[in-house]
This record gives structure tokens, sequence and C-alpha cells, in this order.
């Protein structure tokens, strides 16, 4: 990540790409024990969290990333009671699940309490929902939940991650998600935001892969539009314990008693068209 003069620009050299925002001041930097942690305040798109110097999430556009990292997977559900979010440390995910007010309850495990206290100061609108009686927040590792857990003890789970480095690295792996199909009881839904299928088809297809091998019957990318992450492009990846995912609950999603910004009953279904590109590299998993 680049800073100059009123610009701050974060660079993919791998890519060959950058994203850039006109900024107006820093608002707080930090090393936590676990990553650094930086705010900027923005001059169209308001706060900015960085987390080693990536974009993870701004005022203007989170609602997208939010929206389809919960809503698709919980309108997947047939019952959705138990749910587990592993990171979302920003708190976004875990209020739009709270919508739902058939979900009883919600376990939210993110490694770095930091990036929690923060999002309450500088994103108080993504933390509205932090004190829900459903809610419960841990400071803990994930991994190490997921392999205590009880067998069965959750209909979704829903893995709000950074990119699969550092911390968040061992939740892209055989390991993990073969713990993730144990706890996951009858019907059970995993989804996991999967980087941009433009510059990182490698990513995706060694997900479906390891989702495939960890006994996961199906799996589905989703895409949906994040500017401020690479190729302004992304995706969420959802698998299936013991069910074919053909579809979701289309009258549930178009009579949803809440509101939202971004998803609707058409959007699931304009998410879940898979380009020509990306079906050919999945063709022989």
């Amino acid at each position: 990540m680049a800073l100059d003069n009123t610009w701050l620009t974060e660079a993919s050299e791998a890519t060959g790409s950058a994203f850039s925002l006109k900024i107006k001041q820093k608002l707080h930097e930090e090393q936590s024990a676990f990553q650094k942690i930086e705010i900027y305040e923005t001059e169209t798109f308001g706060n900015m969290m960085l987390i080693d110097g990536c974009t993870m999430v701004s005022t203007r556009d989170n609602f997208i990333y939010h929206e389809m990292m919960s809503h698709p997977v919980i309108f997947s559900h047939p019952n959705p009671k138990r749910v587990l979010i592993i990171g979302g440390g920003d708190c976004g995910t875990l209020r739009e699940v709270l919508k739902h007010p058939e979900i009883e309850l919600v376990h939210q495990i993110d490694i770095d309490e930091r990036v929690t206290r923060l999002a309450e100061i500088y994103f108080p609108e993504l933390c509205e929902s932090n004190n829900d009686v459903r809610a419960e927040l841990m400071f803990i590792d994930g991994i190490q939940w997921v392999k205590d857990a009880a067998a069965n003890s959750y209909d979704i789970i829903i893995i709000d991650s950074t990119d699969p480095v550092g911390p968040a690295e061992g939740l892209f792996s055989r390991t993990f998600y073969t713990q993730c199909h144990r706890v996951l009881g009858e019907n059970g839904l995993l989804i996991q935001q999967s980087e941009s299928p433009l510059l990182h088809m490698k990513i995706l297809r060694e997900m479906h892969q390891e989702m495939k091998t960890a006994s996961f019957i199906d799996s589905k990318t989703l895409f949906f539009p994040q500017c401020i992450y690479p190729s302004g492009w992304w995706s969420a990846t959802i698998a299936s314990k013991d069910i074919v995912l053909t579809g979701f609950r289309e009258d549930a999603a178009e009579n949803k008693s809440f509101g939202t910004q971004y998803y609707n009953a058409d959007i699931h279904r304009g998410a879940m068209a898979e380009p020509e590109f990306f079906k050919n590299q999945l063709s022989s998993i």
C-alpha cells in the first residue's frame, strides 16, 4: 500500500494492477498482536480499513460483500438456526445474519479483537447487532474452535476471512474443511470468501478441489462486484455437506422481512450463473 500526497494505492505486482482512493486523513494505525491495522477517511468512500496493507472494508460499498456472504447461504439452507462465523471482525456479516428471525444462535470467532474494537469506533453501523442476545463474540483461534467443536453443532459456517496468507492461510486447507464438514449438521452449508475469479482462479480451483476431497458433496461459487478489492470482481463459494446445490428458498428471499441494499432473489439467481472460463477451469475437478 502506497500513500502519495492524498491518494492511497493498493498495488499488486503479481497482477500488474492497482486500486486508489483519494483520502482526507489517516484516522488510526496500530500493530496488533497479529497484523497491522490502518483506518483512513476517504473523500468518497467514507472510512476504509486496511489490514497488512490490503483494503478490507469501506463505509460506501461494504454492504455488497456482507450481504452476499450471509443471505445467499442462509436462504439456501432449508431450516437454518445455528451459525458459526469464522473471522468477520468488522461485524458486518454478523449484522446481516441476525436480520433473519429464524436464526437462534451465532458464534463469531475472530483471532484479533482489535479489528472489532476499531470497527465499533469507525464503522459503528456494522456493529449495531453486536449485543444481540443470539450472538456470542469470541476472540480466539477459529481453526482450533472448529477442531474442538462437537459434531453436527452448526447448520451454517461462514468463513469471512482475509486473503489466504498469514493468520488466514489455514482456513483454506483440506484439514480445516474436513473439520467443518464434521461439525455441520444435516443439510449443512459452508460459505467462504473466495477471491477474484479474474485474478485468483488457481485459488478457486484449489478450494473446490479441497472441499470435494474433504467430503463436501457439492460446491458452487457466487459472483458479485466489490470495487475496493483487486479487479473489482469478487466471489464467495458455498459447499454443501450432503445435498446438491440446485436452488434456494426463493419465496422466502422474495418476501424477506428485512431490508437490504444489494441482495434480493434476482441477485441471488444471477450470482449463481457461471462464466464459460470458470466452468472450463472446474470441469476436470
